[in-house]
């Protein structure tokens, strides 16, 4: 039995817990916030509300730890089988996802949060250490006083606590203590960006009557504008969690008042200011911040046998493919297949996790980051509409053997990130090949018809 010190109770550190707890091993979970389930907690207003689409990845993850655990955790989830792009007009138009009906679902972060919390709180292997702050770590035994890789917290009355195990890991997020910590040891290259883009939070709140949706449920719903967006995702009680992405430039323009933000709204998303309201948008715009957006990769994500890193801890990403929690969770599944495969040779285990996932999570990052172009502009330019056509079609005639980027990613668990992105590349030039040659066909056609008709044309002519 090893004993197991993880960093963060977010989502992937609580799944790292639960798998290590699931091995046999005692785990200790320390997180710097207050209990997420407390009351306190509860009606804190900052506590983060952007929904999250959990997909075939994050599922077979959850899976692979438990089965029930994942069955409660994901009880409450909406299914979504595609993009509603919302125009200028107020008119819808659905996108599939899928090629056969697949599709992600929408989960609401702190809920899913609070309940993987309520099943370690069930689990004896696993304690739970709420408002303890990560000061330090000390690894390969530089402190003499201790013979393992210890952990120094400080609890919320001030008081240092220092924790000896068998190994660390690290989920403690984007702005990670334990990666700050981690580069003392290990010669990481380290490279983080703050996209051109801010996004706010609002909330189309449930409707009266029957139906408590507003508008449909099982999609992303997105309103396109080019250099910003607007999308919303359902909740389980009838209202949508929206959120506005834009550069810093114009998000600081159109929040200058409350009248230059709802003017901005009626004029760009007219519909979704009749679901939201003015009042609506105005708590939003009043009380919600505006929030940067980060994205980051690193490597090596370990020290030895001694500590690793998992989730954003590791690999932040903009948000943009829904992929963020379900890579950190394919982490966690990815990191035990590994750690069983090396019969628990944690050293080796960790060595070949860092050379083995790393192609696969810079893949992924890039990935996101690209699609926010596709999404905030592409999803209704004329080049994308065509090519994706021509996907689709030939994913259905050729199914064995083709399969959009979007359905590898989203709906293939069994195709790592790095496989998906290569074998897209392929296909995209496949595709742009089968485009050209119809656009040359159809001019050689034209040119064939009007060479005919110039011709008997003018033979009529000089007759």
């Amino acid at each position: 039995m090893h004993e197991v010190t993880v960093v963060g109770a977010g989502l992937v550190g609580c799944l790292a817990a639960l798998a290590f707890a699931d091995r046999g091993h005692k785990v200790a979970l320390y997180d710097a916030r207050p209990d997420l389930r407390s009351e306190a907690e509860l009606k804190n207003a900052s506590l983060r509300s952007i929904n999250l689409a959990v997909s075939a990845r994050g599922i077979e993850a959850l899976r692979s730890v438990d089965t029930k655990m994942a069955e409660r955790v994901l009880a409450d989830i909406i299914p979504m089988y595609g993009r509603m792009i919302h125009d200028l007009q107020g008119g819808q138009h659905a996108q599939a996802y899928g090629l056969w009906g697949e599709c992600i679902n929408s989960i609401d972060r702190a809920q899913l949060n609070r309940t993987m919390l309520d099943v370690i709180e069930d689990n004896a292997n696993i304690t739970f250490f709420p408002e303890h702050k990560l000061t330090n770590i000390s690894l390969s035994r530089k402190d003499k006083k201790y013979q393992r890789p210890t952990s120094t917290f400080e609890t919320k009355e001030g008081e240092e606590r220092v924790v000896e195990s068998d190994y660390i890991i690290g989920a403690d997020g984007a702005f990670s203590k334990t990666r700050d910590r981690l580069q003392r040891y290990v010669r990481m290259n380290y490279a983080q960006q703050y996209i051109d883009c801010v996004y706010l939070e609002l909330k189309i709140p449930k409707a009266d009557g029957p139906d408590p949706f507003s508008i449909s449920p099982n999609h992303l719903h997105i309103w396109p504008r080019h250099k910003y967006m607007l999308i919303a995702l359902a909740n389980g009680d009838g209202s949508f969690t929206s959120t506005l992405f834009a550069p810093p430039a114009l998000m600081e323009q159109v929040c200058e008042s409350q009248n230059t933000f709802i003017s901005f709204f009626k004029e760009q998303f007219p519909d979704a200011y009749e679901l939201m309201g003015e009042s609506q948008i105005l708590e939003s715009y009043e009380n919600n911040p505006r929030s940067p957006l980060v994205s980051l990769k690193c490597s090596p994500y370990n020290h030895k046998g001694e500590c690793l890193l998992v989730g954003d801890a590791a690999h932040c990403m903009v948000p943009f493919y829904g992929q963020g929690m379900n890579a950190g969770f394919e982490d966690i599944r990815v990191l035990m297949e590994i750690l069983d495969e090396k019969k628990w040779n944690v050293e080796e285990a960790f060595n070949t996790y860092t050379e083995r996932r790393h192609k696969d999570l810079v893949a992924i990052v890039d990935l996101a980051m690209r699609n926010y172009v596709e999404m905030s502009h592409s999803v209704v330019s004329l080049p994308y509409l065509i090519r994706k056509k021509v996907d689709g079609v030939l994913g259905r005639v050729f199914s064995s053997a083709w399969v959009p980027l979007y359905s590898m990613v989203s709906f293939r668990a069994d195709i790592p990130y790095s496989k998906a992105l290569s074998r897209s590349a392929r296909q995209d030039r496949i595709i742009v090949n089968i485009v050209n040659w119809t656009s040359f066909a159809g001019l050689v056609g034209m040119g064939a018809l009007f060479y005919y008709k110039g011709r008997h044309l003018f033979g009529r002519l000089f007759e």
